[in-house]
């Protein structure tokens, strides 16, 4: 609709602007960094795996091929014939998202205050404070 409205036409503006909004910015950060969400100690090594699981998430959100070759990173290269089905897959779930009908300020409001309601008690924010 925002791509409407400005006459942006272009499939790979469209496309890099779904994949910047959410899947890049938002679960990216949280694959690369679990110690956001979760109290867990990161150790080098699984930083490292779960940085070669960000970029091919990164990857499998891009429209453009990778050339690979022996040159290439390891971490790139192990999930590389992967890649163009996880594409795909990428292009699936946003055809699928732009077939669901669209959703008002007034449900949306609506269903946070439930899921803010649901879980009234379980935070507390004197302890965040202190961490």
């Amino acid at each position: 609709e925002a791509a409407n409205q400005n006459s942006i036409n272009n499939p790979e503006i469209l496309h890099s602007w779904k994949s910047n909004s959410l899947p890049l910015r938002f679960w990216v950060n949280f694959i690369k960094n679990p110690d956001f969400i979760f109290d867990v100690n990161k150790t080098p090594t699984t930083d490292s795996c779960l940085s070669v699981i960000a970029q091919t998430f990164m990857d499998s959100c891009s429209l453009n091929e990778n050339i690979l070759g022996k040159d290439s990173p390891s971490s790139k290269l192990l999930f590389a014939k992967d890649i163009p089905l996880y594409r795909q897959l990428v292009l699936q779930y946003y055809s699928n998202i732009q077939q669901l009908p669209q959703v008002t300020d007034q449900e949306l409001n609506y269903h946070l205050q439930q899921l803010s309601s649901q879980h009234a008690g379980e935070f507390d924010s004197l302890v965040a404070l202190k961490e």
